[in-house]
């Protein structure tokens, strides 16, 4: 459903930060992107969605190539597009239900998103996903009055409100404690197998790949290094992708 075919990106010419990259997202289950800091995990994630320009190359989403959609074209693809983000990026004065439903702004006029006035089955369906996060009682609570956890489960929410084709989640856990972080990636676990809803996750915890993950995509120096399922992740792969032995220890 989500086909990469020699990406790049280079912020600065000459120094590319993304090496023709090719990968082919399957409608379902978990892919984490793992690798070094810089390797360019993030600047992946972002350029499927065109929240990063790619330099060259071509990404494919239900049929259509993102790369080259005009802005208005490529705002109604996003819709089918869902994002989970490293710092949440709610709307830290509005209500937990105000962000939730912000993720249907792309489907209803800007007169009734100005006014806040949604259809009612939008209204049941995130009350609906308040329950499934775990945030049943916190509708009309501020966002800026709750724990790094329950932000992030607002933002998986309105992702989800969002009823995405493919689910991108940009370091979900690097803010959160242990505990917590396991929380999320499990929740994000169940979204994906209920909703059949593929998630594609950039992520630095190696264990929680391993963990949740279908299939790993490791990364180093800009290039795919590994691409399997996790449990055919070893030692040896995991020096190639970050280099050295140290860190295993």
């Amino acid at each position: 459903m989500l086909s990469i075919r020699h990406l790049a990106k280079s912020y600065v010419p000459g120094k590319p930060v993304l090496n023709d990259i090719n990968l082919d997202i399957a409608a379902r289950g978990i892919t984490a992107i793992i690798g070094p800091s810089g390797t360019g995990k993030s600047t992946l994630i972002r350029c499927i969605n065109r929240l990063v320009e790619p330099s060259a190359g071509e990404i494919e989403f239900e049929g259509e190539d993102l790369v080259g959609l005009s802005r208005r074209a490529l705002r109604r693809v996003r819709r089918r597009i869902g994002m989970v983000f490293q710092e949440y990026n709610l709307v830290e004065r509005l209500s937990v239900m105000e962000n939730v439903l912000s993720g249907r702004l792309g489907y209803v006029s800007p007169w009734r998103a100005w006014r806040r006035k949604f259809p009612p089955e939008d209204i049941a369906r995130a009350f609906e996903l308040l329950g499934i996060v775990g945030l049943s009682g916190f509708a009309g609570s501020r966002a800026d009055s709750l724990s790094g956890g329950q932000r992030q489960r607002v933002g998986i929410a309105r992702a989800v409100m969002q009823q995405p084709a493919v689910l991108l989640a940009d370091e979900p856990t690097s803010s959160l404690d242990p505990k917590t972080s396991v929380e999320i990636m499990q929740l994000l676990a169940d979204i994906a197998r209920d909703r059949d809803i593929p998630v594609v996750i950039n992520m630095h915890d190696v264990e929680l790949a391993k963990r949740f993950a279908d299939r790993i995509i490791g990364m180093s120096a800009g290039s795919v290094v590994f691409d399997g399922p996790s449990g055919n992740l070893s030692d040896a792969t995991l020096k190639t992708i970050y280099g050295g032995e140290d860190w295993l220890q």
